[in-house]
């Protein structure tokens, strides 16, 4: 494909988002980019549910270039799926800017996963690999910047064990053009310990592009503690809108309501019938039983699926 997209303009100018959030003092409600789970149909959903900006799953640069069937199965989109930004992985620049170059005209900003910490990420010189790399990090977004230079291009980091290594990295990559740095507040080496707010506060002092914090949001209540607490423009949830896609409207859990409109966006859009079977695991967490979960999990079909929530439930999905 070609490297440069010179004529291709974004929809939805992104970065307004920020600016707009800092002139209301207040943050973008963002939703993570999250593999397998960050797909269309759940996007719909948190979109009616005060998010507003959705990132898609993280996909792999290298096999988004090489098969249509692999761009088929990894992103699928529609006109009302914005703002978006398209996350990838990349393991040198020519592959991020080839792979921006064929989304740019269904995305209105990029990503560049320098988080990833799963062993096979870093083994294959992406995610993690990059935060540990830097200089690698900052010559694939120089890259991308060239081949989409009218969309913005971020990247998402996780800290280093000193503070002082992390700040130099941020500041390098606001110097190369970074629009935005998203930064989830552990270690690679971290998994659910606790997350460094304190880190995140010093990032967001460190440099005047726009910080979004990731890390431990399950309520609209963390969602303002970690604003207040680091002052960062955005706020990005994970598991937390995985569990209760209306976080961000201060619904406290998951109600069947809730669940149905995402049901409705999943048949509309398409959604593997496996994959709905686990958003609504998540979603139901504190709706099931014991015993209703595993029913619930011996269930092999879409169609008992809809059986046992509309049985239990209520959820009627017959108007779709």
């Amino acid at each position: 494909p070609p490297t440069t997209m010179v004529d291709c303009h974004p929809q939805r100018d992104v970065l307004s988002l920020f600016t707009e959030a800092r002139q209301n003092s207040t943050y973008v409600r963002i939703c993570a980019p999250m593999v397998r789970y960050s797909r269309l149909a759940f996007r719909r959903t948190v979109r009616r549910y005060n998010v507003d900006l959705a990132y898609t799953q993280m996909i792999v640069a290298d096999s988004f270039i090489r098969s249509q069937r692999a761009r088929e199965a990894d992103f699928h989109t529609s006109v009302s799926d914005r703002p978006l930004v398209a996350q990838f992985a990349a393991s040198n620049g020519v592959e991020l800017a080839q792979a921006a170059t064929l989304m740019a005209p269904y995305a209105d900003a990029f990503c560049l996963n320098c988080g990833c910490p799963q062993r096979w990420a870093i083994q294959d010189g992406i995610g993690c690999y990059l935060t540990k790399n830097p200089e690698k990090m900052y010559d694939i977004v120089k890259h991308a910047k060239v081949a989409v230079p009218n969309h913005p291009v971020s990247v998402k980091i996780r800290i280093h064990e000193d503070d002082a290594t992390t700040v130099e990295m941020v500041q390098r990559a606001e110097r190369i053009g970074a629009a935005w740095i998203s930064v989830h507040g552990r270690t690679p080496k971290e998994k659910h310990q606790p997350v460094h707010y304190d880190a995140l506060a010093l990032i967001k002092s460190s440099v005047s592009v726009p910080v979004v914090a990731n890390g431990d949001v399950f309520s609209l209540d963390d969602a303002e503690w970690v604003y207040a607490k680091t002052g960062c423009d955005g706020i990005m949830s994970a598991r937390g809108l995985l569990k209760n896609p209306a976080l961000f409207t201060g619904l406290p859990h998951t109600d069947a309501s809730v669940v149905e409109t995402f049901l409705k966006d999943a048949l509309v859009t398409g959604l593997h019938p496996g994959l709905v079977h686990h958003h609504i695991n998540f979603m139901m967490e504190g709706l099931l039983g014991r015993a209703e979960r595993q029913e619930f999990n011996r269930l092999t079909s879409l169609a008992t699926v809809l059986d046992f929530l509309s049985s239990r439930y209520g959820i009627d999905v017959s108007d779709v």
